[in-house]
């Protein structure tokens, strides 16, 4: 079975972004952690940014074959002029608003996004990437296997929560963590077995 991984970047009091569409740049993007998220995570690296990081376009994935995400968090690359983002990936955007693709790279799932998820979870591939955004990582709750958070040192008070709609309380089990000298924490969380309110 494929896992579903929320892999997002956040505050620590919870915000992706403090306003939807705006490219979240108070983020720590430079510093001990970045090689580490490089090597570990290399398809989480767009393909315009990948020359400008001297990295290879062609650098295999390391974890993921697929990326689901929502329309505004597909939309702060649109706005950039970025329609197909991650071309190493299967690239996902669920939206009822789109009456045709944007581009011929990008699926859209209008409908159904859990049934669809459950679906893709039992075929064949790698893990699959929710890269946001908060409303449908509500919506994917149930189906999210793990959870890793790319915590920076940063309290916004307001702004887009890394969960868009009530899920109730939720149980996790530390898996792993890791943090470093300038105050970027790596924490991974799996859901516990019927350990859900």
């Amino acid at each position: 079975m494929r896992k579903l991984v929320y892999l997002i970047a956040t505050t620590i009091d919870g915000f992706i972004a403090s306003a939807p569409n705006e490219n979240p740049g108070f983020f720590m993007f430079e510093g001990p952690q970045a090689a580490d998220l490089q090597k570990e995570f290399p398809e989480m690296i767009p393909g315009h940014i990948r020359p400008l990081i001297q990295m290879d376009p062609a650098t295999p994935n390391n974890k993921f074959d697929t990326v689901v995400m929502g329309r505004t968090t597909y939309e702060i690359g649109t706005a950039e002029g970025i329609t197909n983002p991650y071309p190493h990936l299967r690239q996902i955007v669920v939206s009822s608003s789109y009456e045709e693709s944007p581009d011929s790279a990008i699926e859209v799932w209008p409908d159904e996004a859990r049934e669809r998820m459950r679906a893709l979870k039992t075929g064949n591939g790698a893990d699959i990437w929710l890269c946001g955004g908060g409303n449908l990582a509500a919506t994917l709750i149930d189906d999210i296997d793990e959870f890793i958070l790319k915590i920076s040192p940063v309290v916004l008070g307001k702004g887009v929560p890394l969960f868009g709609g009530t899920i109730g309380p939720r149980n996790l089990s530390m898996t792993d963590h890791r943090i470093y000298e300038n105050g970027f924490a790596l924490m991974r969380y799996r859901q516990k077995e019927g350990g859900n309110s």
